[in-house]
């Protein structure tokens, strides 16, 4: 393949990770949308690689054991480069794509593309990437291998549930900060790294608290603390059953105030982060204020996370954020937007 032809290949693949992202997570849609190059395909790429991942150890129809096979020798693709295991992987993963594959799936039977794209970025973005997603690999294996015997995740204190958003999460928010710590002070920089657990711990609980019932029904997983659904009598396999609505709900409520806690850390993070290499601060600052959002609802509304599946912000307030960051707001506004946001829906 001549130089010319690889470049057209290697764009071709950008632009289909690009979709992809498009495909599998509004969030991230959202942020890639609002960043410039070149952070915009470090950020798609590092989330695409984190993304295959989370979907293999997501999957209920995988043992637990093949589960945390599969990560190890995912795992051993991002160590270096290497062909021969690029096809040792995806001959072991491809039974377990669905037929009707949605579009996680469809992410995970490209995993050579997606490798192949991020193999092709330059050496320092390239390498401040990669240990963060190793480690996000790494810890969703040991946790597959920790439960294998109940056949899901099953937390048992809220220690163990961070810990886990540590893995999901923390370490996405390592490689970002990374990125786009690039350059900054060091003041600033070991400020954003202080910081950078708390802004991810606040999404990652966000997500939990108001996706149970998709977790179960979906995954087998229960990410609520065991120690906590037993104060309210509520055994780990019945945490959808109606009778445990109300010793749910309640669980829900303090996983929601556990992420409150870490509200000032997340936002101080914003006010530091550098827009430079491409980083805009609206890419951070909507999911952010989407989390505010969610647990308004989530403290109005605990109970529909049980009895309807979800609990999440109409479209109406995601568009007006949306418009909102259409002019520059600046960082002073960031505590004004989250007051706001935490009393009421924001177009109203």
């Amino acid at each position: 393949m001549t130089p010319a032809q690889s470049e057209i290949t290697t764009n071709a693949d950008l632009e289909w990770c690009y979709d992809a992202v498009h495909g599998v997570s509004r969030t991230f849609s959202i942020t890639i949308d609002r960043l410039e190059e070149p952070m915009a395909r470090h950020i798609c790429l590092g989330y695409l690689l984190c993304r295959i991942a989370d979907t293999i150890e997501d999957a209920g129809h995988i043992p637990p054991k093949t589960q945390t096979d599969l990560l190890n020798e995912y795992d051993r693709l991002l160590d270096h480069e290497d062909d021969r295991a690029v096809e040792t992987f995806m001959t072991d993963v491809e039974p377990w794509i669905p037929e009707e594959a949605n579009e996680d799936w469809e992410v995970v039977a490209q995993t050579p593309r997606v490798l192949r794209t991020f193999e092709s970025l330059e050496d320092e973005p390239r390498e401040i990437m990669r240990e963060p997603v190793r480690e996000l690999v790494d810890g969703m294996a040991m946790f597959t291998a920790r439960y294998a015997d109940e056949g899901g995740l099953r937390l048992q204190t809220l220690e163990e549930l961070e810990e886990y958003c540590w893995y999901a999460a923390g370490t996405v928010g390592t490689l970002i900060t990374g990125l786009v710590a690039r350059g900054a002070s060091q003041e600033r920089a070991d400020e954003m790294r202080s910081n950078a657990r708390s802004f991810a711990l606040l999404l990652q609980l966000v997500n939990i608290a108001k996706d149970v019932d998709a977790d179960y029904r979906e995954e087998n997983n229960v990410y609520l603390p065991a120690e906590w659904l037993e104060e309210e009598d509520v055994a780990l396999d019945a945490v959808t059953d109606e009778e445990n609505h109300g010793g749910v709900t309640n669980v829900i409520r303090r996983v929601t105030g556990r992420a409150e806690t870490y509200l000032d850390d997340a936002q101080r993070y914003l006010e530091v982060v550098p827009e430079q290499h491409g980083n805009r601060l609206s890419a951070w600052a909507i999911p952010y204020l989407l989390a505010v959002g969610t647990m308004r609802e989530l403290r109005e509304r605990p109970e529909d996370v049980v009895r309807e599946g979800d609990v999440k912000i109409t479209r109406a307030e995601v568009y007006a954020l949306l418009q909102t960051f259409e002019d520059d707001v600046s960082r002073s506004h960031l505590d004004e937007l989250r007051s706001e946001m935490a009393e009421r829906p924001l177009h109203q």
